[in-house]
């Protein structure tokens, strides 16, 4: 008899449940002793859920939240909310609360609720009474040997970092930046790690254009931010709709300016580069940890190099810097081996040497900042234009440290060099510098 996939799949689990080396008899178990099945779950029990997740996501916002960690343990649950990068414990729930809690959060965001040995994505929207604005949720669920793992990314709707300047990009950047925004074609790439603000700097480049003067069209995974006037698309890899099949699309609808999440494969970065040649102006992310990697994660991914340099235009290296607390900073003067090496590097920037001073967080913080010491992030950046100098190195196949000198003398500012010159503003710490970017 002919089954379909899925339940071949079943059955091929249960042939093997009795042999010893057996996954599903060996590996840890991950159904939750203290499911309670949903029937079960009382409307009193109900209703506290809902009041209980209301003040997570009330206290979460209120602190500027980008996500909610439901942590579950042996007995009960830890709750924590990532603030400016790092956590913040909001509480723990007993085993008693923890079903009834998983259960509003699936079914808020249209999950299975009978579902605990899989993981489940979802998303939702909340309503913040104190700013009357809708916040997006994307919801992620995993089975641990504890019971269920919950993360729920705070999306707002309106990113209050969308001004270029608000974001951390030096003036001198900036100039840069302008420049190639005003071009009518090339490629834009952003690049940095998991979390470093790229799709708030992609966003603060596209709330730049007019879309009445221009067709802007996105494609992402997820859509994080809506602005007005912006065909926004959201991909599906599940049903066959990737970045490449959607970009192929895409050129069809008569774009000027395109938005790639992500250039994930050869395929993407073909057809993105294709399209920067041909007429469109198009920004995208890929996964490199410098400017100077971007240029080789592209020949790796098979780009020929005089394709890169015919559609290249700038590659946005950042990271994200907690910022000190404008209200309760400390100031002090540096000694003298941290001065001479800072103004090695940066001394040209500087307009009063001799009056280098330095910052660091008051210990306890203020009640402005919460009592951290700092509040917000920055960016920190390094940007790579496409000069001749550069052309000529890519062309001939030269090195990381070949291709940064040349970067260096054609007046790029590196990424460490960019945070000093925070540093000396007094807008991060020298600790906060060396814990991002290392020595």
């Amino acid at each position: 008899m002919n089954f379909s996939p899925h339940i071949q799949k079943i059955v091929s689990l249960f042939k093997g449940a009795g042999k010893k080396n057996d996954s599903i008899i060996q590996g840890t178990p991950v159904l939750d002793k203290s499911y309670i099945p949903t029937q079960s779950i009382t409307p009193q029990e109900r209703q506290d859920s809902t009041i209980k997740m209301d003040d997570i996501f009330a206290k979460a916002l209120s602190l500027g939240a980008s996500d909610i960690h439901i942590e579950p343990e042996e007995e009960g649950l830890l709750i924590r909310v990532r603030v400016d990068g790092r956590f913040i414990e909001y509480g723990h729930f007993s085993s008693s609360e923890k079903a009834p809690l998983i259960a509003k959060i699936k079914i808020l965001s249209s999950l299975k609720i009978d579902e605990q040995r899989l993981p489940q994505d979802g998303k939702a929207s909340y309503h913040d009474i104190l700013t009357d604005k809708n916040v997006d949720l994307r919801v992620s669920i995993i089975p641990t040997i504890y019971g269920e793992k919950v993360v729920i990314r705070l999306l707002r709707k309106e990113n209050e970092l969308i001004d270029l300047r608000s974001i951390g990009i030096l003036p001198m950047n900036m100039v840069k930046i302008k420049k190639h925004l005003e071009n009518q074609f090339g490629l834009i790439l952003i690049v940095g790690p998991t979390g470093s603000g790229k799709s708030t700097t992609l966003y603060s480049m596209l709330s730049r254009f007019d879309p009445e003067e221009k067709n802007i069209s996105t494609l992402e995974d997820p859509v994080e931010y809506r602005i007005k006037g912006v065909n926004h698309t959201q991909i599906n890899p599940q049903i066959g709709f990737n970045f490449a099949d959607g970009l192929r699309s895409l050129l069809r609808q008569d774009p000027d300016i395109i938005m790639v999440g992500e250039i994930r494969d050869t395929e993407t970065a073909r057809l993105a580069v294709e399209a920067s040649i041909t007429g469109h102006l198009v920004f995208s992310t890929i996964h490199a940890n410098s400017t100077v990697n971007t240029l080789q994660r592209l020949t790796n991914l098979g780009i020929d190099p005089l394709l890169i340099t015919s559609s290249l235009r700038l590659i946005i290296s950042q990271y994200l810097a907690r910022k000190l607390c404008s209200h309760c900073k400390v100031a002090y003067k540096p000694d003298e081996t941290i001065k001479k090496k800072v103004l090695s590097r940066i001394g040209k920037y500087i307009s009063e040497p001799d009056e280098l001073m330095f910052y660091h967080a008051l210990e306890g913080g203020c009640e402005k900042c919460n009592h951290k010491g700092y509040k917000g992030r920055t960016g920190l950046f390094e940007i790579l234009e496409m000069t001749e100098g550069i052309e000529k190195m890519v062309l001939s196949h030269a090195s990381k440290t070949q291709l940064e000198i040349q970067a260096i003398g054609d007046g790029m500012i590196t990424i460490k060099d960019d945070a000093l010159i925070k540093v000396v503003l007094g807008e991060v710490s020298l600790e906060e510098v060396l814990q991002v970017l290392g020595g």
